[in-house]
């Protein structure tokens, strides 16, 4: 690969991003801007950049690796989280933005202890509290996973160290959020989004034609896979292949509780925005998740052994595509980790700035206690990723579950209109992180079912039984959304 096109390609398109970042910076003139857009994205806008937050470095580089790796198997983590993506468009995104736009609320933590008499719940400030630290922990590694994603892309293509290629990364994607704030993010999310699902269908159908069409790709595969990596639950049988199944499928079930996606529908415009919206997003999940499977699987003919299987895409890249195609589609790549990175950044920031109330004490700074607060992160984020390297696939996927355990289920009852006692929300967000932990830190078991679903659920059950009976008087909850 010709590197000076390589990096000629790059330069320009960080360029365009900090341009974008610098426009976007005459658009933010409150905290209501610069955390949600002024609550007036439109379709594309939203869909997309709600697509390409959540697809970060884990999808292009970790899912297109773990097909690789992991053969047919890997299929139904894919199915699993394009579903959750669907429930998400479908039932929670009308409720969350109608709820915003009539409280006014800014975070997910304002919106999940928002209630009609805030002084009479002895649990709300403990409860941002231990909302906010889960999110700064968690999107912590989260972010410091996308940087490594672009450590490894730098390393790869010129030879430099990952020192110095987290660095770089890093401090581009600081530039542009601490400029624009949620409309940088959002606008070049967009940008990046429209990218990467080029990608996605580009590279796929270039492996498909090098492999010889279907009938080499069945064969080939057939050839340079284990009997384990052609089975559906990787000969797994009985409970063991339920548990394949369930566990893959049940990684769709952290997307109920993302803050960074669940902002996209805070900051929509309308109704009619939301029903264009949703459509996009689900197609652009489908097409980037499909791909990457099928890359993933065309990579074991290609490439019958690789070192680092989460390189295949890059490894691709290179071998199938020409200097200034093989830039754009890197390009792509780093676009995977800066539009995740980016958004997380924004909501990490507004954890601190907004939820702890740091922008409070100085209230003529607002902005700028936001702004140094996404400094601050993203330079702790750059130091985890060089001192403790992991693989991007297990990190993204531990932090995606235990957000997803300690968010969702809280967000599913609120949205439903369930009334629960003062401490269940608080309850349920600590039993299912605490749980997403300890099964993180357990032995692995086919499918990570344990991991994947159990904190999740027990989440529900806390809410479940911390709900408000028929006769018991709602004095500190709210009867929250309606759905008409």
């Amino acid at each position: 690969m010709d590197t000076k096109v390589v990096l000629i390609t790059l330069v320009i398109y960080k360029l365009v991003l900090i341009t974008i970042g610098l426009w976007a910076q005459r658009r933010t003139k409150s905290q209501e801007d610069f955390f949600l857009g002024g609550r007036a994205l439109g379709p594309v806008v939203a869909s997309i950049s709600y697509a390409a937050s959540a697809a970060s470095a884990w999808t292009l580089l970790g899912m297109s690796g773990a097909a690789y790796m992991l053969g047919l198997s890997a299929l139904w983590i894919a199915l699993g989280v394009v579903i959750g993506c669907a429930i998400n468009w479908w039932w929670l995104a009308p409720r969350m933005m109608r709820y915003s736009h009539r409280h006014r609320v800014l975070t997910l933590t304002e919106f999940l202890v928002h209630t009609a008499t805030p002084d009479r719940n002895p649990f709300r400030p403990l409860t941002v509290r231990v909302a906010s630290l889960i999110l700064l922990v968690s999107f912590l590694f989260y972010i410091a996973s996308q940087f490594q994603g672009a450590g490894n892309t730098f390393a790869t293509t010129f030879d430099l160290g990952m020192a110095d290629s987290i660095l770089l990364g890093g401090l581009i994607i600081m530039i542009y959020t601490l400029l624009g704030g949620f409309w940088a993010v959002s606008l070049t999310d967009t940008l990046q989004g429209l990218l990467m699902v080029t990608a996605a269908i580009l590279l796929p159908l270039s492996a498909l034609l090098a492999v010889g069409g279907f009938e080499g790709f069945g064969a080939g595969l057939a050839r340079f896979s284990s009997a384990d990596q052609l089975s559906w639950t990787g000969r797994h049988t009985g409970l063991l292949a339920i548990g394949i199944v369930v566990g893959s499928l049940a990684t769709g079930t952290g997307t109920f509780g993302q803050p960074h996606l669940l902002t996209r529908f805070m900051a929509l415009r309308d109704e009619r925005a939301w029903r264009q919206a949703r459509l996009l997003a689900v197609g652009w999940y489908a097409t980037v998740f499909a791909g990457m499977c099928f890359l993933g699987l065309a990579g074991r003919v290609l490439v019958p052994a690789i070192d680092n299987p989460e390189t295949i895409f890059i490894h691709l890249t290179s071998e199938l595509f020409p200097p200034l195609v093989s830039a754009i589609v890197l390009a792509a790549v780093l676009s995977a980790i800066m539009s995740t990175a980016d958004s997380m950044l924004l909501v990490a920031a507004s954890a601190v700035s907004y939820d702890l109330g740091l922008s409070k004490v100085f209230p003529n700074r607002r902005l700028l206690i936001s702004r140094l607060a996404i400094g601050v992160l993203c330079l702790l984020a750059i130091v985890v990723a060089i001192a403790l390297p992991a693989s991007i696939f297990d990190r993204v996927l531990f932090a995606w579950i235990a957000i997803g355990a300690a968010f969702g289920p809280p967000v599913f009852f609120r949205l439903a209109g369930v009334e629960v006692k003062p401490g269940a929300v608080f309850a349920a967000m600590l039993t299912g992180f605490t749980l997403a932990v300890v099964f993180y830190l357990l032995p692995n078991t086919p499918g990570d079912i344990a991991e994947r679903l159990l904190p999740f659920c027990a989440g529900l059950l806390v809410l479940w039984f911390g709900r408000q009976t028929p006769g018991m008087k709602p004095a500190v909850t709210d009867n929250l959304v309606s759905t008409k």
